[in-house]
């Protein structure tokens, strides 16, 4: 009998090995993510890479599941599905943070506020470990904030002024009724629609005036149906990965400090290749029949005392006092010298 259990010995001990390895993961976490990035884009492509290294984390890993193209509906409805359980995650704009924590518009509500990216990344990174802090405290987890470069306006005619822009019918994001309101108390015509709903508006002309990056555009061969640009950097859209914490915190701590790092690393990637395509898409783009169209100094000037007439409107209503101030203090602070190395 000896014998038996010292050749057994072995055999059931890679058999053991194999049961424990397998029920490990049988039970890995499961973690559907929603986004509005194309599928096969450079976003899609990190979040992809990024699956691949959570499933061979330590602790058995986790299966994360990317649903890319909307096909878990708007980013509304993706929050929703998040706080009903069918997603667990979702890299989202500003505009689906903005459902969890209103304070993210400070960084994308904020049109013409940002000159250049070192502007933006130095009031980011003094932003963002509150924003960091309200998102977890509205029970979800940032694994990284990320942007997308800087969103234009496009047109179906030629289009320089804030008084040209009043003729246009203006993409908004459906249910933004603050903007709506602000728009419409201005005189402009805003159009509320989902992303998804662009391309075909565009086509039957019920919208003829598109806020988006470059890169969406050319995705979506904006030239035929807009063939515009106005040349003016009007916002970055920003964007992050958030999980649901109760998700989350079921992970062991080693698995997570593995799974938080193949994270940063997506969204370094995702940043670069985000503003990098963002003009690499107006050149494309001006290939395939868009028309750039230049800004001179007189009418940046008409647009900036534009902005002048509508950020006190936005204080509030759409970005949360506590935040317009600190944004504003912070750029202040930035060029005056006091924020720059």
């Amino acid at each position: 009998m000896r014998q038996v259990s010292r050749i057994m010995g072995p055999a059931a001990t890679v058999a053991a090995t194999l049961l424990f390895a397998g029920a490990a993961l049988a039970q890995a976490v499961r973690i559907n993510l929603g986004t509005l990035a194309p599928r096969g884009s450079s976003y899609h492509q990190s979040l992809q890479a990024m699956a691949e290294k959570w499933r061979l984390a330590p602790g058995g890993g986790v299966r994360l599941v990317v649903y890319p193209d909307g096909t878990q509906g708007s980013e509304a409805d993706m929050v929703r599905l998040m706080r009903l359980g069918s997603l667990q995650a979702g890299l989202l704009t500003a505009v689906g943070l903005s459902e969890i924590e209103k304070g993210v518009s400070g960084l994308q509500s904020f049109p013409l506020v940002f000159r250049d990216f070192s502007e933006f990344d130095y009031v980011q990174g003094h932003l963002r470990p509150l924003m960091d802090q309200r998102l977890r405290e509205k029970g979800f987890v940032v694994l990284f904030w990320a942007d997308a470069g800087w969103v234009r306006y496009f047109f179906k005619e030629k289009t320089l002024t804030p008084e040209d822009m009043k003729r246009r019918k203006i993409f908004v994001w459906a249910g933004d009724t603050a903007q709506v309101d602000i728009m419409k108390g201005l005189g402009y015509n805003p159009v509320p629609l989902e992303t998804a709903d662009i391309l075909t508006n565009l086509q039957t002309g019920l919208i003829n005036a598109v806020p988006c990056p470059p890169i969406f555009a050319a995705r979506l061969q904006f030239q035929t149906y807009a063939s515009h640009m106005l040349n003016l950097n009007w916002a970055i859209l920003v964007g992050g990965l958030v999980i649901k914490q109760e998700v989350w915190d079921r992970i062991p701590s080693q698995t997570q400090a593995v799974l938080l790092e193949a994270a940063r690393q997506a969204g370094h990637e995702i940043q670069v290749n985000g503003r990098k395509e963002g003009e690499e898409a107006v050149a494309a783009l001006q290939k395939r029949g868009l028309t750039v169209d230049a800004v001179t100094p007189e009418i940046e000037a008409q647009w900036r005392n534009e902005m002048e007439r509508i950020y006190p409107r936005i204080r509030g209503p759409i970005v949360p006092v506590d935040i317009y101030d600190e944004v504003q203090r912070l750029l202040k602070a930035y060029r005056s010298g006091g924020g720059k190395p």
